[in-house]
């Protein structure tokens, strides 16, 4: 689509539509390909005005024809609604309608994406503000969207955004994950421990045995399906796939256990192969120095060639696996050729009979032999090879499409191995007896003497007794762990096969353990190993990782006994299958809407039974290493826990955490409220938390871990702070451990913002029932708008039925400071300095910036240091339900105030003052405070010295109405102007209170001046009797010039103490 549309430059309008219309064209100019001429027949003219002339982009069947396999289109803007004379089916708008509509774009895949295909530029959907400010925004989409910068860094991390000359190497689901699965379920017990464990456990429980790692493995990787289809998978395999299910805590463990088993079992199954190595070697007399040497010289040999293998690449690995395969393929073959073919002299002599029905039932059933003879003995042997479920995934990043590639690829693993291993474990056991001397001498001398013969032999004319009862046979299932070639038609290729199933397996796991590591490391979870991270080439290969692994590798290789290494990985894997189940089970339970598998095939249930059973093999195989890998889970999730990574991955943990918060709020409304619940759930108007970090220290002492704290700031019309202020806020309060929300509100003054936090903030029961302010300590300077505002805020809490708590500090509390920056305009954008400067000439700032700037996260305040053995004195001279006393009880419960010693003050008469007192000291005894010490002020009542009542005078002084030098007619205009000012009969009315908070000054003044802290009941008038600037005056003569903080407390009048049980 093009057009020629001319660009006025009379009229101001005129030339911002021109613009917003220009970006729009920007945006729309890839829709006919890069290069398409105006006079092209790609496009018709539906509307002519003299010499300019409206086009329409062709989009029919002549248009696309040669385009095919081509990359899609741009994402068009969606077609305007109005002027339809002007769009057809086919084809976009020609010429500017509303263009708040045509800002407006069609769903597009690439809005949703954080790459773009290769080669494209990642584009993004306008924003609300472009949307909706067209006039006084930049024109879309030159306009940055908000987490364009984001989105350019993930690019930039992404390899799915590398350009096609570094496009990496990636597989599907058969050479990816199917066959190297099996691979890595093929190993080394297979071959050399299958039988053996047949004839252990028998027939019947080797099946068991392998049915039991067949369900544990096929709902595992049920639950691998539907987590790895819930969304794009990266690099990371196993660990990618817990961290952002269950989170860093959990994730990070499991990282680090399955990159150690993975590196473990490289060195089970190069001892297997080894082991078959040194059995050539022994069979052709060419041992090198001894048996168990030789494993390890052999081992170490063939894990550097492997090594040499991963290092050249994954596409030579990939090439590897599938000759490795090929290989046990035919060895399978072999083997079940050999079954059938009838059985030599030399064969028979080593236990091999061909199919016989009477061996079948003779290894039906168990016979245990040595210290692992039992069946979670040959549990945790065996289990191990189930365990290379995991192999596909764990090079999730290599796959093409790991979404479809690993719930395909890995049940199929699991159904074709099963079968495998059923068939082979039935066929040997019905043909091969336990025990055999490999003796040709062994025979029977006549067919019928077998008086002196014991066991199934005899019936075949061999004669075994003598071995099998000495215990030295060395052959039969029992015995050799060769069988399987012993039986195999031609036993090189048996062989073969063990060398492409243990080095297959290997390099799997020298492969897998890396680049688990790898994400591990990039994650930044745990300090130090971030050296690991780095990766080299197309393929992002961990060299690093490799090395590691490789020396990981050797030092197990070293210990050179296969049944002693296989157990020590088998806790590992079962503790990574039993995670992989719950996070499949907690993301179900949590409701989330993100949580969306494409694969359906699949339970919680079966998941959590999964989980359950995983964790109870693991402790039934052994349960000391069962205990190591709890304590290394424990130990790296506190760890984590504590420190906190910056990492938000939409876990399910996350998901369960607000499902029971929601769950929690909404059974918690049925719950009637009880005094001994009680708790000073308090709104702080703080405005930006860090500009009053003492108000929010002091509210945060008493209420972190026990209530709730909400931060509300009340921000005027002209202030426009958006999602990025007040994420600063609440990462301030959390670098500073203060347990609080934060919530903003735009209003035209304190007292509308405020009234309308009281309304709306909190959730069902866990609303404000306490409002804390800061004393406002300009109030003789401010204006008397904002001075009426700030007494009516009071009354507002108190007619919302909630306390009121009012803090003076000495200094102060509001700490920000206003800077001015002066940025040199060659360092900005050309539009957005003249934009700037433009505001800042209207400001009166030309030439610089302005910022408030509160305080730092580690600025210590008065609540925040150790107090020692000072005094919390509480003045409860007006009963208001308890708050006044339970706020320093929840403050002396603290670190910091536990050691100061709490006295209460009282008011009362010189006559009864000791019963007063005592009677305090039981009320206080019975609510279990902890206070013991009163003090009863009887001479609150005396008459201040007339020094501090003309000090109160000089106060109010200013705020005077003078109704004496006018008439009465003006005097009552005046007073309803003006109803902060005080008149001489709201002096008279509150002469003895005025008195008496001059007098409590003085009190004040003689007990408290060292004290750490003060708290006092907060005077309470009469709504719209009492002027404001009196109100004040009280406070200020009662506060004033004292050292500690005061704290004015006034409950709602309602318990906030009891003594009873119910």
């Amino acid at each position: 689509m093009s057009t020629s549309w001319p660009c006025p430059r009379s009229s101001n309008a005129a030339s911002k539509n021109c613009r917003a219309w220009h970006s729009l064209r920007s945006f729309q100019r890839g829709s006919g390909g890069p290069g398409t001429p105006m006079d092209s027949p790609a496009y018709k003219t539906v509307l002519a005005l003299g010499r300019f002339k409206v086009r329409k982009l062709q989009t029919g069947p002549a248009l696309d024809k040669g385009k095919e396999g081509a990359s899609p289109l741009p994402c068009p803007p969606a077609p305007s609604m109005e002027g339809s004379d002007q769009a057809d089916e086919g084809g976009s708008l020609s010429a500017p309608p509303d263009y708040a509509t045509t800002m407006d774009v069609s769903p597009c895949y690439e809005f949703y994406a954080q790459s773009a295909p290769p080669g494209r530029a990642r584009k993004s959907r306008p924003s609300l503000e472009v949307l909706r400010n067209v006039e006084d925004g930049p024109g879309f989409p030159d306009a940055p969207d908000p987490g364009e910068s984001r989105a350019k860094e993930e690019d930039e991390e992404d390899p799915d955004s590398a350009s096609p000359e570094a496009e990496p190497v990636r597989f599907g689901w058969v050479t990816g994950v199917m066959i190297r699965c099996m691979l890595n379920i093929w190993g080394v017990i297979l071959y050399l421990r299958l039988p053996w464990i047949t004839a252990q456990a028998g027939i019947g429980l080797t099946w068991l045995i392998i049915l039991m790692s067949a369900v544990v493995t096929t709902i595992t990787g049920l639950s691998i399906s539907a987590i790895s289809t819930n969304g794009k998978v990266k690099a990371g395999g196993t660990y990618f796939l817990i961290s952002r299910s269950l989170g860093p805590e959990l994730g990070g463990s499991i990282g680090l256990l399955f990159s150690f088993a993975n590196a473990v079992a490289v060195a089970m199954h190069v001892v297997g192969f080894a082991e078959t190595v040194r059995d050539l070697l022994l069979e052709f007399d060419a041992v090198m120095t001894d048996p168990v040497n030789d494993i390890r010289i052999v081992g170490v040999i063939t894990v550097t060639v492997l090594l040499g293998i991963a290092l050249a690449g994954m596409e030579w690995e990939a090439k590897a696996q599938v000759v490795f395969f090929f290989v046990i393929m035919v060895s399978f073959i072999n083997y079940f050729v050999g079954t059938l073919i009838p059985a030599t002299e030399e064969k028979m002599s080593k236990g091999y009979f061909s199919y016989r029905g009477d061996i079948f039932l003779e290894n039906i059933g168990p016979e245990w032999r040595g210290e692992s003879g039992n069946f979670f003995g040959m549990f945790s042997i065996f289990f191990p090879s189930a365990t290379g479920i995991l192999a596909g995934a764990n090079i999730s990043g290599d796959l093409k499409d790991p979404a479809v590639a690993i719930p395909k690829g890995t049940l199929l693993a699991i159904f074709w191995t099963t079968l495998s291993y059923l068939a082979i474990s039935a066929t040997i056991g019905s043909c091969v007896v336990r025990d055999a001397s490999g003796s040709l001498n062994d025979t029977l001398g006549s067919p019928n003497a077998t008086d002196s013969c014991l066991g199934l032999g005899c019936g075949y004319g061999w004669n075994f007794t003598e071995c099998a009862q000495a215990g030295t046979c060395e052959y039969g299932l029992a015995n050799n762990y060769q069988t399987m070639s012993m039986v195999s038609g031609f036993s090189p290729l048996i062989t073969a096969g063990i060398f492409a199933a243990t080095l297959s397996s290997a390099l799997a796991c020298l492969v897998s353990a890396p680049k688990v590591f790898q994400c591990l490391c990039q994650d930044k979870l745990y300090p130090v190993i971030g050296f690991f991270a780095k990766g080299y080439g197309k393929n992002n290969e961990p060299l690093r990782g490799y090395m590691l692994t490789f020396v990981l590798a050797i030092a197990f290789i070293l210990i050179a006994e296969l049944n002693t290494i296989a157990p020590i990985i088998s806790n590992f894997f079962l503790c990574s299958y039993a995670l992989i189940n719950f996070s499949c089970f907690h993301a179900t339970i949590t409701n989330s809407p993100g949580w969306r598998p494409s694969f359906r095939y699949f339970s919680k249930w079966s998941a959590l039974f999964g989980a359950v059973i995983s964790v109870v093999i693991m402790f039934l195989l052994t349960w000391w290493a069962a205990l190591i890998v709890v304590g290394i889970i424990l130990v790296s999730l506190a760890y984590v826990s504590y420190k906190k990574p910056d990492v938000n991955w939409g876990s399910s943990v996350q998901a369960g955490t607000y499902s029971m918060a929601l769950s929690y709020s909404v059974s918690l409304t049925q719950v009637e409220e009880h005094v001994k619940n009680f708790r000073p759930q308090c709104l702080v108007l703080t405005g930006p938390p860090s500009f009053r970090p003492a108000l929010v220290d002091f509210v945060s002492a008493f209420t972190k871990g026990v209530s709730l704290m909400i931060c509300g700031n009340v921000a005027g019309p002209q202030d426009t702070p958006g999602d990025s202020d007040s994420d600063e806020h609440v990462e301030w309060l959390n670098r500073r451990k203060v347990r609080s929300f934060y919530t903003l509100i735009t209003a035209p003054d304190l007292r509308s913002g405020a009234r309308s936090l009281m309304q709306v903030s909190g959730l069902g029961r866990l609303k404000p029932n306490t409002i804390v302010l800061g004393y406002k300590q300009n109030w003789q300077t401010d204006s008397p708008h904002n001075l009426e505002n700030y007494v009516a805020t009071i009354h507002d809490a108190f007619d919302g039925r909630a306390g009121v708590c009012v803090l003076r500090m000495k200094d102060g509390l509001d700490v920000s400071q206003t800077v001015r920056a002066y940025v040199n305009p060659a360092f900005e954008d050309p539009e957005a300095a003249l934009q700037g400067e433009k505001l800042r000439q209207e400001s009166g700032n030309a030439g610089s910036s302005v910022k408030v700037l509160g305080a730092d996260e580690l600025t210590e305040t008065h609540f925040q240091a150790p107090q020692k053995k000072r005094c919390v004195d509480v003045y409860w001279l007006f009963d208001d339900g308890g708050l006044t006393l339970l706020v320093p009880y929840l403050l002396s419960r603290r670190k910091r105030w536990s050691r100061c010693r709490v006295r209460v003050f009282i008011s009362g008469h010189l006559g009864s003052a000791e019963q007063q007192r005592q009677e305090i000291q039981l009320l206080l005894s019975k609510f279990r405070l902890g206070f013991s010490e009163v003090l009863v002020l009887p001479h609150v009542a005396w008459q201040p010295e007339e020094r501090s009542l003309k000090e109160f005078e000089d106060l109010v002084a200013p705020f005077r109405l003078n109704e004496g030098q006018r008439s009465p007619e003006a005097t009552e205009a005046l007073r309803r102007e003006t109803p902060w000012k005080v008149s001489d009969e709201d002096l008279r009315v509150y002469r003895k209170k005025s008195e008496q908070q001059v007098r409590l000054h003085e009190i004040l003044q003689e007990n408290s001046r060292n004290a750490a802290l003060i708290v006092m009941s907060l005077p309470v008038v009469r709504k719209g009797a009492c002027p404001s600037a009196l109100y004040m005056a009280w406070l200020e003569t009662l506060s004033r010039d004292l050292r500690p903080p005061v704290a004015f407390i006034r409950g709602n009048q309602q318990d906030a103490l009891t003594f009873y049980c119910q």
